[in-house]
């Protein structure tokens, strides 16, 4: 059992690495443990550890339909090891959708707030449900050793056939379903990996996963316990899964070539590269050795062919997720070495418990014996430090905890300052709308759109610069409100000096609230250089609640008629719930300058008109996302724009409309 010992002592060390940064991840957040982005939120925890741990667990399906549907009892003797490999599997799916979600005390929403139509929900509750149902077809392998819970055994042993039946819907439905996930992002996903057919893609790819991760369970347990390889059980299983995968490749490269995509199999882009890489490791190197019979019918060739086959789908699921994802400024999304942890750890434990269950319950038809815990057995001292460490399992039970210890000690130790201390959201500072925005000026001055502008002048809200913006016809929409007077309708507020101030001087970062105050310009000497008595009262706390309105002294601050209403004290139950939307004739009562974020601000407000134009006019998609967010603009290739971003920073770029048609 020496085998089984050192595994256990390195799992035990991965399992401590991980609680170190499981405990980074959850004090600190996502920022200060992953390299995940707004560009690519999702990464190795959701490619590897949520889509990567249910195609790995597609094993308990496939193998009790093979026995208890399809009656083939010869592969009786693995079908508890399947189905506890399907149980420990979801469970860690579970654990791992945990460590990436945002908020994840929040996961248990999806129970009461229902959203029939996403994707998303459908598998929650799917997964849900099947790990309920595998809990159930497994609890009968360890209430065997109890005689309380014989009569609930016997019951579920009765059950047995109908819930085989709903864990094969359920698991084909979310298998599925997963790839229906990305069917919405076709402009962010490479087009090697992108297809209509992606639901049917990760089914059949997890129904060959499952059948590799069979052999792979059983040829690993065996050396592991210096058991009988079950060579003549994989064989057949071997066939199955060449079949499947022959299938899959079929239904991949046709889907390439009915799209037209089969251009993007050559080319330079590292994309490129790991998609051959990938096809190599998923289908062809274990397609060339499961052709072969002498290849098929070696044990060790056995486990071979499926760890290759596993690596490639669980790759392909990693880069379906976030590897092969076109990021904000197309970088490569490589994780950090905490996300790495993380997953492993994840999988360390899933293992552990996978040998606790092998070796003190009937999941085998014989349990394994231990020759160390032999009671006759002498004493052995550690030949380190010369010290007995107690029998045999007291021992093992000492340096396992040791080895967490350890790890964890020395996990906590590369948890890097900077990391540690990142704490929330990182400031993105805003940049004001470029584009064609000369007109906007004229009308300032005289009232009336510049020549050659008018209502095609666009507008290229893009505050952080990324590219991932949207264009916005300012002409149009004053003419839509109502023209001159429509403009406090957005423009709410007036910075000092100015008329009808742009969004991005109160709302100055992209996912933070901001001062739009900024009470330490006003009293600094290079800025408002005003004293304290100015504009806090006498005999008070120098506080917010003992400070005369701002509108004293900047009359024009707020635009008579604005529909935005700062304070929500005067607004009633129904008028806070939309308040988003259009208040006419409605004071503005400012109480407070902190400004929302500018995502928050954008959305809060267009959503609110948008809704409106599509209930007004029956124009449902109008209040959809992709009515504005219709992908990545490109208006840097324009001849006029093709200097660094950064270098546009805060200048009033004119776009003339004659170039925005070459644009595209």
């Amino acid at each position: 059992m020496e085998r089984v010992a050192r595994l256990k002592l390195f799992l035990w060390m991965f399992v401590g690495l991980a609680a170190a940064v499981a405990t980074a991840r959850f004090f600190f957040g996502l920022g200060a443990t992953t390299h995940l982005s707004d560009g690519t939120p999702w990464g190795l925890w959701v490619g590897f550890d949520v889509m990567g741990g249910v195609a790995l667990a597609a094993g308990g399906f496939i193998v009790t339909a093979t026995v208890y549907i399809f009656n083939l009892g010869k592969y009786h003797s693995i079908v508890r090891p399947a189905v506890l490999t399907a149980f420990l599997g979801y469970v860690a799916v579970v654990v791992g959708l945990l460590f990436d979600l945002g908020l994840p005390w929040n996961i248990w929403h999806m129970i009461i707030y229902w959203n029939p139509h996403s994707p998303l929900f459908e598998v929650g509750w799917c997964v849900m449900l099947y790990l309920t149902v595998l809990t159930l077809e497994f609890f009968p392998v360890p209430a065997e050793d109890f005689s309380a819970l014989a009569r609930v055994r016997r019951v579920l042993v009765k059950l047995r056939i109908p819930l085989v039946v709903l864990g094969i819907a359920l698991s084909t439905l979310h298998q599925s379903s997963l790839g229906s996930l990305f069917l919405i992002m076709p402009y962010r996903l490479f087009p090697l990996w992108y297809s209509p057919i992606l639901p049917i893609l990760f089914f059949v790819s997890a129904v060959a996963l499952g059948l590799m991760m069979v052999i792979l369970e059983s040829h690993f347990t065996a050396y592991l316990y210096r058991r009988q390889p079950e060579t003549h059980l994989m064989n057949p299983l071997g066939v199955a899964a060449r079949w499947v995968l022959i299938l899959y490749a079929a239904l991949r490269f046709g889907d390439l070539a009915v799209r037209g995509q089969l251009h993007n199999l050559v080319g330079g882009q590292w994309q490129v590269k790991l998609f051959w890489f990938e096809i190599a490791v998923m289908l062809i190197i274990p397609l060339v050795l499961l052709f072969s019979p002498q290849f098929r019918r070696h044990s060790n060739w056995q486990w071979a062919t499926a760890a290759i086959a596993t690596t490639g789908i669980v790759l392909n699921r990693i880069d379906v997720g976030g590897l092969a994802d076109l990021s904000r400024g197309n970088r490569l999304y490589l994780p950090e070495w905490t996300e790495i942890m993380v997953s492993l750890g994840i999988v360390a434990g899933a293992t552990l418990v996978f040998l606790f269950m092998i070796e003190h319950f009937k999941v085998w038809e014989t349990r394994p014996a231990d020759p160390e815990a032999d009671p006759r057995k002498l004493p052995e001292f550690d030949k380190v430090g010369f010290t007995w460490l107690g029998t045999p399992v007291i021992a093992g039970r000492v340096k396992y905890s040791l080895a967490f210890v350890v790890a964890a000690a020395v996990g906590f130790f590369f948890l890097s300052n900077p990391l540690a201390a990142e704490r929330g959201i990182v400031p993105t500072p805003v940049y004001r709308a470029r584009g064609d925005v000369g007109y906007l000026m004229a009308n300032v001055a005289n009232g009336q759109p510049e020549p050659g502008k008018g209502k095609d002048a666009v507008l290229y809200l893009d505050a952080d610069l990324t590219g991932w913006g949207v264009k916005f016809y300012h002409q149009r929409e004053v003419d839509r409100n109502g023209g001159e007077k429509s403009c406090v309708l957005c423009h709410h507020m007036n910075m000092p000096h100015d008329k009808y101030s742009g969004c991005y001087e109160c709302h100055r970062d992209m996912y933070l609230p901001t001062d739009a105050f900024r009470h330490d310009w006003h009293a600094s000497p290079t800025g408002g250089n005003l004293a304290c008595v100015e504009c806090h009262a006498r005999g008070y706390t120098r506080s917010a609640e003992h400070v005369k309105p701002c509108t004293d002294c900047h009359k024009d601050l707020v635009p008579e008629g604005s529909a935005i209403t700062v304070d929500d004290h005067d607004l009633d139950g129904a008028e806070k719930e939309f308040r988003h939307l259009v208040l006419p004739g409605k004071p503005v009562k400012v109480r407070t300058y902190i400004a929302v974020s500018y995502v928050d601000a954008m959305h809060e407000l267009c959503i609110g008109c948008h809704a409106k134009v599509a209930l007004k006019e029956n124009k449902p998609a109008v209040a959809q996302c992709a009515e504005c967010h219709k992908g990545k603009l490109n208006y840097y290739a324009a001849e006029k724009l093709l200097y660094h971003r950064r270098a546009l920073a805060g200048r009033l770029v004119v776009l003339p409309p004659a170039e925005l048609d070459k644009v595209k």
